[in-house]
């Protein structure tokens, strides 16, 4: 299992890096594997907006503090899973390793959030702001089919996209850490890394 040699990453907008292929296909289905294992004991569920909307994405976490969202609680951090009420599975060796290399080697993450795209699956814009700390950078790794990814900046104004491929690893820091972004839509068939198609992306936080 390795990682691919970094190379400098594309910066579209200030503080929002991508390394396009970071991950090879060993490393990719290594860490498919080894979050799959994960989501045995933690198993995705589809949460449900305050408003009582349910999501069109199936969730799940990894690390000692999990991201859920419903109805009374709104959206917020926890230790445990919101259906088995077990603590959260670890996170993976070789997304620490990333967190390191690209992110905040001082200061660990403590959640990863797990969304499991069908091929009908979006996203809408949103910040990640539901952190304490909001200069910690976010690190988001994506396997799976291409994703169609728009961004723009936290205060409002135009948007743009770009597409995120299996392997790809994209960091919000700086003054991109609380930009909008969202998946538009995805490339059904782009890869065959997962069964059935679809994608799955691991976001790194600092949550507590």
């Amino acid at each position: 299992m390795t990682e691919s040699p970094a190379g400098p990453a594309l910066e579209p907008l200030p503080g929002l890096k991508l390394w396009p292929g970071r991950l090879d296909a060993a490393a990719q289905a290594a860490l498919r594997d080894a979050v799959r294992v994960a989501l045995g004991t933690a198993p995705p569920y589809r949460p449900v907006t305050p408003c009582g909307r349910p999501m069109s994405v199936r969730m799940s976490n990894l690390g000692p503090l999990g991201w859920v969202a419903d109805r009374s609680g709104g959206y917020r951090y926890q230790q445990t899973h919101p259906a088995t009420g077990r603590p959260w599975p670890p996170i993976p060796p070789l997304l620490l390793d990333l967190w390191a290399n690209h992110a905040d080697p001082d200061r660990p993450p403590d959640a990863c959030l797990v969304n499991l795209y069908g091929t009908d699956a979006r996203m809408g814009l949103h910040q990640d702001r539901d952190e304490a700390d909001l200069t910690a950078p976010v690190l988001s790794v994506s396997l799976g089919d291409t994703a169609l990814f728009r961004f723009g900046p936290a205060e409002g104004g135009p948007t743009r996209s770009l597409r995120l491929a299996s392997g790809d690893v994209l960091l919000l820091s700086g003054p991109a850490r609380l930009c909008r972004h969202g998946i538009d839509r995805l490339l059904p068939g782009s890869s065959r890394l997962l069964p059935g198609g679809g994608r799955l992306n691991l976001t790194l936080r600092r949550a507590g």
